[in-house]
């Protein structure tokens, strides 16, 4: 099935057979720094305008992983209010469960298909996922969210912005990772680690003057 992909698109995706050659596709698709305003791409609008964020490429991973038969799934990943979400493609490999991911920083990336549950795949970036000041944020996470439900609604091929994509994540049913006491005893990241959070991929363009 074609899902109504050019047959452009599909010489692009089909290559992209295993988890692995995703990542590495994505890992070198621009940086999407919103330029015009906040945007929330279709996988057919990344192609074509070759940028992604989070969001953004999570979405254009799992319609890759759905051509090679995996289904297409996402995880959002809930931050506190000071910080952002993040979003991650799934997949399941040998009872197994990995993780593709665009981000632009040093930290928050692809995960290898070793974990037993989605809890632990999503406990495996809690350390990495605090701000500047070192204070970590992640505190929720969803169940897989299976986009083909929303195939009615255009979310591969649309050439309008997606906001109906994070507002689905959004809805779906979370789970807390840390208690109220948890919180409070959290030790803010170090400075090394703040440093190596800093990291980043893909510069930002210089602004206009």
């Amino acid at each position: 099935m074609d899902y109504g992909l050019t047959r452009e698109e599909l010489r692009v995706l089909r290559p992209l057979s295993t988890p692995r050659k995703i990542q590495e596709y994505l890992d070198a698709l621009p940086m999407n720094f919103e330029p015009e305003g906040d945007t929330c791409l279709s996988p057919r609008r990344v192609l074509r305008e070759q940028r992604a964020h989070c969001i953004e490429g999570a979405m254009l991973a799992a319609l890759a992983l759905r051509l090679h038969g995996w289904l297409p799934l996402l995880v959002d990943m809930a931050a506190t209010d000071f910080d952002d979400d993040h979003v991650i493609a799934v997949f399941q490999l040998r009872s197994h469960w990995g993780a593709i991911s665009k981000t632009n920083h040093g930290v928050l990336r692809y995960r290898e298909p070793i974990y037993r549950s989605i809890r632990e795949l999503v406990m495996s970036f809690f350390h990495e996922y605090s701000i500047s000041d070192g204070r970590k944020t992640l505190r929720s996470y969803s169940d897989p969210v299976d986009l083909s439900a929303l195939d009615e609604r255009g979310w591969m091929t649309s050439g309008e912005n997606l906001w109906f994509v994070p507002e689905y994540l959004n809805a779906a049913p979370h789970h807390s990772i840390l208690t109220r006491a948890q919180i409070a005893g959290l030790r803010r990241a170090d400075a090394i680690e703040r440093k190596i959070g800093a990291l980043v991929e893909w510069k930002p363009p210089a602004r206009a003057r």
